[in-house]
């Protein structure tokens, strides 16, 4: 018979599995099953096989799709580990007023992506944005950002920096934190500069937080979606267009359920081997 408190912690965890059940263990194992299908949504499902998968061998428009997600998701996240932590190391001070300062860094986290997008649309629009006619004082002609090809990848690699530097941010303060004092003191005394404080105490130190930090920045930003959608649109030509918006377009724009669920499943083998490859690596750098 039951346990008492075993029934009461089960009707507890009842809500949050039902959510799981339905709203994402159900939905991938029918994604995919869809995979191997052709389906428009109205008209009854076909079994194609790989044929699905074939066709993302040929498609050009997923190998730009994906080599523009590899491109942002590696030239965010090192933006966001950079800023993250020289912005930890910053508040880490003891200072009046620094708890200011953190919860202003951590601000733009919590701020919405479609309100984050929304508002750096208008600091990048290239003729009355307040940044290009800063800019116009330098130089003759400022980036085109969200209008030029050259530059909207960028862009949108720039603000995702800016709106996920908050967070990991506070995971490397903690690690700070976390760092003994006398460890610093030992390589005063022995001599030791700042720089080589940092590269031999504090890096070392706070590996298993950036391992972390890597691991999840990395499977974020290859789900990115919103801000592609709300600033770009995956322009201009096809410069931003991301896996999971190229996903979103083959689904509800071109009703192609079937080939949609094939490329959500390579999007899922590939950041499960990416993962998969760090963990494998994480021996060989991070100290526990």
């Amino acid at each position: 018979m039951m346990h008492p408190q075993a029934r009461t912690a089960y009707l507890f965890l009842l809500p949050n599995l039902l959510g799981f059940l339905l709203f994402i263990a159900i939905p991938s194992v029918m994604a995919f099953g869809l995979g191997f299908t052709e389906w428009d949504g109205y008209n009854p499902v076909k079994w194609n096989g790989l044929d699905n998968y074939f066709r993302l061998v040929r498609d050009e428009n997923f190998r730009i799709a994906l080599q523009n997600t590899l491109l942002y998701t590696f030239g965010s996240c090192l933006l966001v580990i950079i800023a993250s932590l020289s912005l930890a190391l910053l508040v880490n001070r003891k200072m009046k007023g620094m708890s200011l300062y953190r919860a202003a860094f951590f601000f733009p986290h919590i701020a919405s992506f479609i309100a984050v997008a929304v508002v750096w649309q208008a600091i990048f629009n290239p003729t009355l944005g307040p940044l290009n006619m800063f800019l116009s004082k330098f130089m003759e002609h400022p980036p085109g950002w969200l209008v030029s090809s050259n530059w909207a990848l960028l862009s949108i690699i720039l603000v995702s920096a800016w709106k996920m530097a908050g967070y990991y941010m506070l995971l490397f303060l903690a690690g700070l934190q976390g760092i003994s004092k006398e460890l610093y003191e030992a390589a005063n005394i022995d001599g030791a500069n700042i720089l080589q404080r940092f590269r031999n105490i504090t890096l070392p130190m706070l590996s298993p937080v950036t391992f972390f930090v890597i691991i999840t920045c990395i499977i974020n930003l290859f789900k990115s979606f919103d801000l592609v959608y709300v600033m770009t649109g995956g322009g201009p030509g096809r410069s931003t267009k991301l896996l999971v918006y190229d996903i979103f377009v083959q689904s509800f724009r071109n009703s192609a359920f079937g080939y949609a669920s094939a490329e959500a499943i390579v999007l899922f083998l590939i950041v499960l081997a990416i993962t998969y490859v760090q963990f494998k690596g994480e021996k060989r750098w991070v100290n526990y």
